[in-house]
């Protein structure tokens, strides 16, 4: 992490400013270099560093050691440690106050370099780790329907309050417990008990529903009308390592179905809030295993690396840490852009002249690296004679981009993968005609990118569902969130344009057809 901000605490003034210049030799900025512990402690509070390297045996009255304790548990900052001692006393009590390091002097430049790069990162994992913690648990908290989570051996990890609110149990008196002792659920006619679909999801290691009909048994005995879903948790290597229930008190809902049958109106209102019910099931369901994925995955690395004894093994799950963070994020922030386009009343675009053939070829050029890493063949046509069109950058760019990506992630080694654009003049998008500059063409601009890999006929129709992938598709080696496509069906009708896919003889063609971007003032 160049630029990172160091402390450097040494009561050797030779010692410390050998230290200060291989630090800044790596990039690092040393601003101060404090003596003492109070000094250090003092000089924390005032730049905030991002690492602070310490001595052991300093002057003043507390040690390294009990310096260090205080910083990580006022500000939370890392400590690297960097001491002649080696006892075992002294590396028990340095062990306590949680360091992201220990080398002992004399230690190679490589060595330092290697510990401070490796103490930011893992410190920079863990309070992205905690975000994102924090985070869920506020979404799960947030949200209108139950949750309990367990692990393989069915003991409860994980309740929120819906759920506490639901079976009359508090989460800090279940937690290890027994599924089955806190949602216990029975037929509605006959009252016989059922089987928790815990079972049946580790052994089926799929999501399974709820027979009709289901009641709740809370603690004190009421009952309460519910439907579910039970949903497997699973590591980065599909292994099961839990299973997570969402359930929610129906009570209403059936009570609306008694309303519904005497009266016509309300059956027909009572069907479509049922309908954006399971859309919204659904959805929060498929969230809720998108997110747990990583985090789960985040925290197996996180285990790793406390038990880690090599820099090689450090190094393998910071980048595992990094991979899932960025997975994370991107899959929030794909799902807030759907959001956006789907709830926008207006037109969201700013339309500019836009010459494609500069333009394109720096939008082409990373996938032709990332081709050739992968010895795929990208092939782009690009006739010499296109005009000027009038179009949204950022919105075709991402087209492009997202289309580009699902081809290069589809393809086999060895494969190709095709771009081409053609342009049809005087193609009027409607019955007005469309005021435009005598510099910009009026006609339709057609991409399509096509590579070698065929999806079958019956899933064409579902490619641009949200969260869909195809049946058998290798996600752990080709990731995405399943709303790449989705975006880009958004972002297309967003431009007033089309899209069309096509699969067949071993290729899938996606087709853009788009036609001057004309803003909502000219409509």
């Amino acid at each position: 992490m160049i630029n990172a901000k160091i402390l450097v605490v040494e009561d050797e003034n030779i010692v410390a400013k050998d230290i200060q210049t291989r630090l800044k030799k790596f990039g690092y900025d040393v601003p101060f270099i404090a003596s003492s512990g109070a000094e250090a402690i003092a000089r924390v509070t005032e730049i905030y560093p991002d690492l602070v390297l310490m001595d052991i045996r300093i002057k003043g009255d507390i040690d390294g050691v009990e310096t260090a304790r205080q910083i990580h548990d006022c500000y939370s900052v890392p400590v690297v440690y960097l001491t002649a001692y080696a006892d075992d006393n002294t590396l028990a009590r340095a062990k306590l106050t949680g360091p992201s390091g220990y080398l002992l002097k004399p230690f190679k430049e490589r060595e330092l370099y290697t510990a401070i790069e490796i103490a930011l990162n893992k410190y920079n994992m863990e309070r992205r780790l905690k975000e994102n913690k924090k985070w869920l648990t506020t979404v799960l908290k947030s949200i209108g329907d139950a949750v309990i989570a367990s692990d393989i051996n069915k003991c409860i990890t994980f309740m929120n309050p819906v759920a506490e609110a639901l079976t009359e149990w508090r989460q800090a008196d279940v937690l290890g417990k027994d599924v089955e002792e806190v949602f216990r659920i029975a037929d509605e006619e006959t009252r016989s008990l059922i089987e928790s679909p815990i079972a049946r999801v580790l052994e089926l290691r799929t999501v399974v529903n709820l027979p009709a009909h289901t009641i709740l048994i809370a603690r004190n005995g009421t009952e309460i009308p519910i439907d579910d879903s039970a949903a497997p948790i699973q590591d980065e290597h599909g292994n099961i390592t839990g299973v997570v229930l969402v359930f929610r008190d129906i009570t209403e809902r059936k009570q609306a179905e008694a309303v519904r049958q005497n009266q016509t109106i309300q059956e027909l209102l009572v069907v479509e809030l049922e309908r954006l019910n399971q859309l919204k099931d659904e959805f929060l369901n498929t969230v809720s295993h998108e997110l747990r994925t990583p985090m789960t995955n985040m925290r197996m690395a996180l285990q790793m690396l406390q038990v880690s004894s090599t820099v090689d093994q450090l190094q393998r799950y910071l980048e595992i840490l990094q991979a899932e963070c960025n997975r994370e994020i991107d899959l929030i922030n794909n799902i807030l852009d759907l959001q956006r386009l789907e709830v926008l009343s207006y037109k969201l675009f700013c339309a500019e002249p836009l010459s494609l053939q500069d333009w394109l070829p720096s939008l082409i050029q990373p996938f032709k690296s990332r081709a050739d890493e992968r010895q795929q063949i990208l092939k782009v046509y690009l006739p010499a004679d296109l005009p000027l069109i009038l179009a949204d950058r950022t919105s075709l760019e991402r087209i492009l981009s997202e289309l580009l990506n699902n081809a290069c992630k589809y393809t086999a080694v060895g494969g190709e993968i095709i771009l081409s654009l053609s342009h049809i003049s005087h193609q009027p998008r409607s019955s007005q005609p469309v005021s435009l500059p005598p510099d910009i063409s009026d006609g339709t601009t057609i991409f399509t990118i096509s590579n070698q890999a065929e999806i079958p006929a019956a899933q064409l129709p579902r490619i641009f569902e949200k969260f869909y992938r195809v049946p058998k598709a290798d996600r752990w080696k080709q990731g995405g969130t399943g709303l790449g496509l989705a975006l880009v069906q958004k972002l297309v009708e967003q431009l007033q344009g089309t899209i069309q896919v096509e699969s067949g003889n071993g290729w899938t063609t996606f087709t853009v057809q788009l036609v001057p971007l004309v803003t909502t003032s000219e409509q």
